[in-house]
């Protein structure tokens, strides 16, 4: 299993200005925890949105790298939008789910990966061009080339420990957390 604050670390590292959309909880604190960043866009409150908010980016900004880090438990809750991604190819989205096989922002209730659903396969069964499983550090640089690089939709399911990791808070201001971004994807336009 992968520590998950060292794996979004390491697959940030000389990140340029790839677009960074973090699902609730977790994710939004380990994105915080590796650098705040006017590229990162934090999602307080929108369970199951982050991967729409991906592919939404991704189809307005095709000439850009866009990156979703979420966990299963907002994987799970949003699974029809990997059905709506399959359909629309996004060529330049990488989806990375941070699973930890349980609902972490709500009790760590055993989540539906830990009972055998995969992510993979269904990503896989919605026409995903890539989908993988990072179960070890070996495969961290090619994934972080994938980010770069690779012909989306791709989906990779990083199986990372359920430790209880210290939460890093960036701005919880929405209003000033989406203009930041706005601004910063627009070339501070």
């Amino acid at each position: 299993m992968l520590e998950r604050r060292k794996l979004v670390k390491d697959l940030l590292v000389d990140r340029g200005d790839l677009l960074v959309v973090c699902g609730l909880g977790s994710s939004t604190y380990d994105v915080a925890a590796a650098g705040d960043h006017p590229l990162n866009l934090y999602l307080w409150g929108a369970m199951g949105g982050a991967a729409m908010i991906g592919l939404g980016l991704a189809l307005a900004k095709p000439e850009r790298r866009v990156a979703v880090l979420t966990g299963d438990g907002e994987a799970l809750m949003g699974l029809g939008a990997l059905a709506t991604i399959g359909v629309k190819q996004p060529q330049n989205l990488v989806i990375v789910v941070l699973d930890n096989g349980h609902y972490g922002e709500t009790g760590m209730q055993a989540s539906h990966t830990s009972g055998g659903a995969d992510l993979v396969a269904v990503a896989k069964g919605c026409r995903f061009s890539d989908a993988l499983t990072l179960a070890d550090g070996k495969d961290v640089a090619s994934v972080r080339d994938l980010l770069h690089t690779g012909k989306g939709p791709i989906l990779v399911n990083a199986r990372i420990s359920n430790a209880d990791t210290p939460r890093v808070l960036p701005t919880r201001d929405g209003h000033a957390i989406k203009l930041r971004f706005m601004q910063a994807a627009n070339g501070g336009r």
